[in-house]
């Protein structure tokens, strides 16, 4: 079972801002692949707003694409340096597409707990296809106990829900045009080392790694994160030794910077 701790913060309240967000894929790939990493964050997303390098016909928008980007992925200027790294280096884009998911659940904690307390269950009770009244009646329950930014009308909830099935559906969790289904989650080795690197920099512990909840966005069981690191180590991506309850995890390098070298750099 994974241990319940508190990733995100717990007085948080869930935003509607999902409606205008979604997954940004191919907007989020193209701010990265412009990024400049002789200047710092301000005058890189100034050059962004002045040249309109999406090709947007509203400066709203871009301004909206700009506030999304930095919620998501500007944590620190070393893991920045790291998503141009992986994008300009040609990291596979399935699994930078998952690395990019991930970010996007850590930052919303709507999308995070709609993956986790919603579709996890779901999952591990064998259902496979998802409907809007899956999500609904739970979001609802949220609403009226006031975990929501504001009290959100049932015309807002439709929203939000479309909202987040179409960014799961982007990100790969979700399959399917009309009728959505839980999609075979597939998490390549390398993106799964590279967030295995990003989640122990605030969790040093093997064993707490292994059965870190942030797993659970990829439907993951402590097993199968186990079996993720056996692997990895095979090849070299890491170094994983486990005797008994006392599990060691290392990693070649200091930053996740120069991670995100290593793991583009891997011969096929």
């Amino acid at each position: 079972m994974f241990q319940t701790v508190a990733v995100l913060p717990t007085n948080k309240l869930y935003s509607s801002k999902i409606i205008k967000a979604s997954a940004l894929l191919g907007d989020t790939k193209i701010l990265l692949s412009n990024w400049d990493e002789a200047q710092p964050v301000p005058q890189n997303l100034a050059r962004f707003k002045q040249e309109n390098i999406f090709g947007k016909t509203s400066r709203s928008r871009v301004e909206d694409i700009l506030r999304i980007f930095h919620q998501r992925y500007l944590t620190s200027e070393n893991e920045i340096s790291a998503l141009v790294t992986l994008v300009k280096k040609k990291f596979s884009p399935e699994g930078l597409d998952r690395i990019l998911y991930f970010h996007t659940a850590q930052s919303d904690l709507l999308l995070y707990d709609a993956v986790v307390e919603i579709l996890l269950p779901l999952h591990q009770a064998g259902r496979t296809d998802i409907s809007i009244e899956d999500l609904k009646k739970p979001i609802i329950r949220w609403v009226e106990a006031g975990k929501t930014s504001a009290r959100w009308s049932d015309y807002t909830v439709t929203r939000v829900i479309r909202g987040l099935m179409a960014t799961l559906r982007d990100f790969g969790i979700l399959e399917g045009a009309v009728k959505k289904r839980i999609a075979p989650i597939y998490l390549p080795l390398e993106a799964f080392a590279y967030l295995a690197f990003y989640l122990k920099q605030s969790q040093p512990s093997g064993l707490k790694l292994i059965h870190h909840p942030d797993w659970q966005l990829f439907f993951f069981t402590p097993p199968m994160v186990e079996r993720m690191f056996v692997e990895a180590h095979q090849y070299r991506l890491l170094e994983f030794h486990a005797a008994g309850s006392v599990i060691r995890i290392d990693f070649p390098t200091e930053t996740i910077k120069e991670y995100a070298y290593v793991i583009t750099e891997r011969p096929a």
